[in-house]
């Protein structure tokens, strides 16, 4: 055996194998269409079955938290189109479909067209909850945006009037299936925008197929409910259905009769409220008003309503003593600066400032006599010992050395001295400083001094 070679293990084997398609991105997100056989709902809740069609066939399962918003039974024969993920289900070795949502196929393509629509919406942000508008919470005007014939407007305006018959409606007819539906509601929503006298929205109709609920599914009509100044309430269809119009609405409504409550008050409820209001103000008023009473007597029998006279004369005594007190301490306060001021000036006139002057002015004349003789003095000193050390320094000057008929050789590149016949050839060529100028010379002898030794 090649001991290169990997040996694995069923369970090892198996797991790699899950891991690839796990990672495998296409597997991860999967539309299938295929029919269901040996279907079997399990007393768990789950959904295991078979999806086929003429030539394969692969296991499915289809979990509760999945299978219980399904708004069909699948049985033996049903073709469907499902969305879910491919991987193997380890103890058997076998790969399957995990199922995510399903859909009989006969509109599979409208619920594909959905999907791709609300997930496109949905990145772009116009069902973030934070664009969502608040509804008014009286509202005096009222628009509907439905058929005029349907169920749906004969629901809303029934229940408005009898919760809040207080309200306007206005309603805008409109078509709510068909290929002009879309266009119809876009517009209807932009007009009660322009007109710009209403203070909500309700956009719906009843129930129906996919296929009748689809005007509610068209971008024209999402961007619109996204685009209006005034809050919207959609109203579509069944408690089970769901539209792109009710992703975008401010609030969605169950059905229409639905939206009709959310939209208005209940005026019963309200003249509850307002009596409990009313007592409660009634109480507080009387409550306020007994003590108002009770202060006004309070002060009816107080000294100053009795004897008001006395009053006035107490405090005019006491401000006749208060002002006595005022010009007792300004005077006292005057007489205390003028002492200070006095005692100041006796001791500013003692220390006689302008003569002390006079002496310091004196003084730094006499100073500057003094300094400006020590400089003199020592500069003629410091002259003297200049001259002394330039004489010095001349007489050792090498120019005084030549002045007396010496002179500094130097080889043919002035780059050294020469300080012996040793260093000279004949024929060199060497070069003479005298003390004022130079000579160029060929040497034609050489001649050693003999050591007298």
């Amino acid at each position: 055996m090649d001991q290169g070679n990997i040996i694995f293990s069923v369970s090892e084997l198996t797991n790699y194998i899950k891991n690839l398609l796990d990672e495998d991105p296409i597997l991860q997100e999967i539309w299938i269409r295929g029919e269901i056989s040996n279907f079997t709902h399990h007393a768990s809740g789950h959904m295991y079955f078979t999806l086929k069609d003429e030539n394969s066939r692969i296991k499915a399962v289809m979990f509760t938290r999945n299978n219980r918003l399904l708004r069909f039974i699948p049985k033996n024969g049903t073709k469907v189109i499902c969305r879910g993920y491919v991987s193997i289900f380890e103890r058997d070795g076998q790969y399957q479909i995990y199922v995510q949502e399903m859909q009989p196929d006969g509109i599979g393509q409208l619920y594909l067209a959905y999907e791709q629509l609300k997930q496109k919406l949905e990145n772009e942000g116009l069902f973030d909850p934070r664009k969502k508008k608040p509804l008014p919470p009286y509202p005096k005007t009222i628009g509907i945006i439905t058929s005029p014939t349907g169920a749906a407007i004969r629901d809303i305006i029934t229940t408005i009037q009898r919760r809040y018959p207080i309200v306007n409606l206005l309603l805008i007819p409109v078509l709510v299936q068909g290929e002009e539906a879309a266009q119809s509601i876009a517009q209807a929503i932009e007009t009660f925008n322009r007109y710009g006298k209403v203070d909500l929205l309700i956009v719906g109709r009843g129930g129906g197929s996919i296929e009748e609920l689809w005007a509610f599914n068209e971008e024209i009509v999402a961007r619109s409910i996204d685009q209006s100044q005034i809050p919207i309430i959609s109203a579509v269809g069944h408690e089970t259905d769901f539209t792109i119009a009710d992703f975008v609405a401010d609030v969605r409504a169950a059905t229409p009769t639905a939206a009709a409550e959310l939209a208005v008050p209940h005026i019963d409820e309200l003249k509850v409220h307002v009596a409990y209001l009313t007592k409660r103000l009634e109480r507080q008023l009387l409550k306020e008003l007994e003590q108002a009473k009770n202060s006004f007597y309070h002060l009816l029998r107080s000294t100053v309503f009795r004897r008001p006279k006395q009053q006035w004369n107490e405090y005019s005594q006491r401000l006749d003593r208060i002002e006595e007190k005022l010009k007792y301490a300004l005077l006292k306060n005057i007489s205390i600066k003028k002492e200070n001021f006095t005692t100041i000036h006796h001791r500013l006139l003692q220390e006689r400032p302008n003569q002390k002057i006079k002496y310091a002015k004196e003084t730094v004349t006499r100073l500057k006599k003094q300094l400006i003789r020590e400089m003199k003095v020592y500069k003629k000193r410091y002259e003297e010992q200049l001259a002394m050390k330039l004489a010095k320094l001349d007489a050792l000057s090498p120019l005084k050395v030549l002045q007396r008929g010496y002179a500094v050789l130097y080889n043919e590149n002035r780059s050294s001295l020469i300080r012996s016949v040793k260093h000279v050839n004949l024929g060199d060529i060497i070069h003479l400083d005298l003390w004022d100028g130079s000579l160029d010379c060929q040497v034609w002898g050489l001649e050693e001094k003999k050591d007298e030794s």
